[in-house]
């Protein structure tokens, strides 16, 4: 019998790879619905994919992340929808579009909101199969349960980065990233996000931030058992040694000053389910934490 390799996901959870500090960057998102099957590059595999490289372009250009996402369990509808949203501290926002015709992506901007934002949430989960098997094996069970508690502001979505951290999940407009949801906890996260708090179990980061920040903010929060999604706003870093930054963040009208130092693992495999070769990782440890009260 030949040898089956372990998925990536569940290699991942053996080894213990922390979570944090590993949403991907992004300020801004941009969803386009494309019904059915996905390759495996979901944007240049699909129908409209002439529009969907000049949207990449220009999303690129303005720091937004473009995702297909669609419906689960719902035939298509003549018109397909689009959304926009803002993750940046203080202007979040989303708005939905809609659009019949491929072509009609091109009149798209990634930075204007094609009607009234709102702050009402949209979550995706990643099922992006043909990318990565654990994401459509984790994901599609993950959906289920959101869809089924909130029907409207659940969405399949293509690849978000981190496949070995399966089913992964993301909050928007805010752009927080979940990893390792499990379909019981999965309305409970969601919920906790309607209510302004996050999840630090499954917490893998807030996309608007770089990854220093994500890290310094996560320690943070364990530390002070702070999980509002406003909290901890960074005020200011300082690199003090070769991989050592000094994050300071806004906390309870004072500052929180955490020191992490950025360090990459050994080489492992299976970072994806189709990795041929070992990859280091980035990882971050906590070196100390101080409160200064205002």
């Amino acid at each position: 019998m030949s040898h089956t390799p372990e998925r990536c996901a569940p290699a991942s959870e053996r080894r213990g790879d922390p979570l944090l500090a590993t949403a991907a960057p992004a300020t801004r998102f941009l969803l386009v619905e494309q019904p059915g099957a996905w390759g495996r590059n979901a944007l240049r595999d699909s129908p409209a994919a002439p529009f969907l490289r000049k949207l990449l372009v220009r999303c690129d250009a303005a720091g937004a992340r473009l995702l297909l996402v669609r419906r689960a369990h719902r035939d298509p509808t003549p018109t397909r929808a689009f959304a926009v949203a803002d993750a940046r501290p203080g202007r979040e926002a989303i708005a939905w579009g809609r659009f019949e015709d491929d072509a009609e992506l091109d009149d798209i901007d990634p930075t204007r909101f094609p009607a009234a934002p709102s702050l009402a949430p949209a979550f995706l989960v990643c099922t992006h199969g043909r990318r990565d098997a654990c994401c459509a094996a984790r994901g599609w069970p993950v959906t289920v349960a959101l869809n089924a508690a909130f029907p409207e502001q659940t969405w399949q979505c293509s690849h978000v980065g981190g496949d070995r951290f399966a089913a992964n999940v993301v909050a928007l407009p805010h752009g927080i990233y979940y990893g390792r949801v499990a379909p019981a906890g999965a309305a409970a996260l969601a919920h906790r996000h309607v209510e302004g708090r996050v999840t630090l179990s499954s917490l893998r980061g807030r996309s608007c931030f770089p990854p220093t920040i994500q890290a310094a903010q996560h320690f943070a929060r364990v530390e002070l058992g702070v999980d509002a999604i406003d909290a901890l706003a960074p005020a200011e870093t300082d690199q003090i040694a070769a991989g050592e930054t000094a994050v300071k963040l806004a906390h309870r009208g004072g500052i929180v000053t955490v020191v992490v130092r950025e360090r990459e693992s050994e080489p492992a495999p299976r970072l994806t389910c189709g990795a041929t070769v070992a990859t280091r990782m980035r990882v971050w440890d906590p070196v100390g934490l101080t409160v200064d009260d205002a």
